[in-house]
């Protein structure tokens, strides 16, 4: 849902009015139902134009309420050029910070916080890319002829990258709005290559300014909406992201079942690539018109599967391995494991008993915030074993996707959205899941990254699309998960001696 948010801010970043100092209020929905509200505000003086957007939703995973809030503030010239860039977004009961100002020499220096920790770099602004005003400029510089069609270049600070959108001008229509009707143009925004996974359709005035904008959103229609004040400040409504994004089972799936290897068909509706991860435990076959042959068992080295990058064994603002509490911790958890299989076994099991109860209303926490509180999900665990393995000089990343559960909030028999690592072992990708403690052939990736939240949600884009039709063994081959090792339990919370710190906490 976060990604989703982030995914609409960048798919178009633009202001309010054309006057000085404008403010524009929007109601939030969620297939009708009320969930939250957007402002946006644009001050342009001094020959600077300031644009500011601040999204906040309020929803529920299960019967646990989340609270979503993301701020981003751009400034640029009067003509778009960029000058600086500020997003803020909640995160569990941290908020990540990120702030870009543009130096003498064209770079940006950028300073990212999460959970406590701070770390500088620069940037080199990509060549096209548009903030906010830029952007509105180049939709009225471009027109609203319907059937006219363009590329931008969308900068957002958030990840910090570029996303290229293909755009098409449907046309003029009149749109009812809760404070009237209003005639606007009609514009369908997609990222490019997604298909309708990533989509925006909105309508904006002649001066290129946001009055609605409809996207698909895990299997709800999100609908944002201008109005008074008071409308986007009306309270919110019950809704349950959780319960939208889960697989129903086409059967019983057996303890016995999913020691084996096993082949998925899987249909997909509407314009959508494969939403499907293609890894060394993980084949998919294109049968046409949306249905996908997903073949899972154990890890094999294949062409179509790539080794590790620098960024699975890199530090950055979510997966803190390079911190002196998470390096300690690991050589702690992992004792004298001589192998990296064994490494990584022993932190699996390690992390299975350190992170208590589950928490459905974290959100989503770093790994160096995790090992503090020791509370999260499925999410929580995977940052923080990904970050425990990489300070251990192990290539780690962390996968998304769904994993068979008999029953999870009042559903039976269902595929719920989840999240656990691969290690790279032997020349191959290795699975490992601590939330769940062991890894099997139920677990269907639908990608895979870094442990920026941005791509977890990116890979969530395409829940409420997806059934499966079928799921039956591969005859004859069996599926041998990596032998446990024996489990390595955290001394108590209470009792607990804290690991070497660098003294911020």
């Amino acid at each position: 849902m976060r990604r989703r948010i982030a995914t609409l801010l960048c798919l178009l970043s633009i202001g309010a009015t054309h006057a000085t100092a404008t403010t524009t209020w929007m109601a939030v929905t969620l297939d009708g139902r009320k969930v939250g509200n957007m402002q946006l505000e644009r001050d342009a003086g001094d020959g600077d134009v300031r644009t500011s957007q601040t999204i906040e939703l309020r929803v529920a995973r299960g019967s646990a309420p989340l609270t979503i809030r993301s701020a981003t503030t751009t400034t640029e010239s009067s003509d778009g050029e960029p000058l600086a860039f500020v997003s803020r977004n909640g995160s569990s009961s941290q908020e990540t910070h990120i702030e870009g100002h543009r130096r003498d020499d064209g770079r940006f220096q950028v300073t990212t916080r999460v959970g406590g920790q701070t770390s500088v770099g620069l940037l080199s602004w990509p060549e096209g890319a548009r903030l906010g005003e830029g952007q509105r400029l180049a939709i009225v510089r471009e027109g609203f002829a319907a059937g006219h069609r363009y590329t931008m270049r969308n900068f957002d600070p958030t990840k910090q990258q570029v996303a290229t959108l293909d755009v098409e001008v449907v046309g003029d229509e009149i749109v009812e709005l809760p404070g009237g009707d209003e005639r606007l143009h009609h514009l369908r925004q997609s990222l490019a290559g997604s298909g309708e996974a990533q989509r925006l359709d909105l309508w904006v005035d002649d001066g290129g300014n946001m009055r609605k904008g409809l996207s698909p959103s895990i299997g709800h229609r999100m609908e944002l909406m201008a109005c008074d004040e008071a409308c986007a400040n009306a309270p919110d409504q019950d809704v349950d992201v959780l319960r939208s994004a889960m697989v129903m089972a086409p059967r019983f799936i057996t303890p016995a079942l999913r020691e084996q290897a096993a082949r998925y068909t899987m249909i997909v509706s509407g314009d959508l690539a494969s939403p499907f991860a293609v890894t060394d435990e993980q084949q998919v076959e294109s049968r046409g018109n949306g249905v996908y042959e997903v073949t899972i068992g154990a890890p094999r080295a294949h062409e179509k599967e790539s080794g590790p990058t620098k960024e699975d064994l890199a530090a950055n603002p979510w997966v803190q391995s390079n911190h002196p509490d998470v390096v300690a911790l690991a050589g702690e958890a992992a004792g004298g494991a001589d192998t990296d299989m064994r490494r990584m076994l022993r932190l699996r099991s390690f992390v299975s008993g350190y992170i208590q109860p589950t928490a459905l209303d974290v959100g989503y926490a770093s790994a160096l915030e995790t090992l503090r509180t020791r509370q999260g999900d499925c999410t929580e665990h995977a940052v923080l074993l990904a970050a425990l393995g990489r300070s251990l000089g192990i290539p780690t990343r962390i996968v998304t996707g769904l994993v068979y559960t008999d029953r999870f909030a009042k559903a039976s028999h269902v595929y719920v959205p989840h999240t656990w690592v691969q290690s790279w072992i032997d020349g191959r990708w290795v699975s490992f899941d601590s939330a769940n403690v062991r890894f099997d052939t139920t677990h269907i990736a639908l990608g895979v990254g870094n442990g920026d939240p941005w791509r977890f949600f990116s890979a969530m884009a395409s829940l409420g699309r997806i059934r499966i039709d079928r799921v039956s063994p591969v005859e004859g081959v069996i599926y041998k998960a990596p032998a446990p090792v024996q489990r390595v339990l955290p001394r108590e919370p209470n009792t607990r001696e804290p690991p070497p710190s660098n003294g911020k906490h």
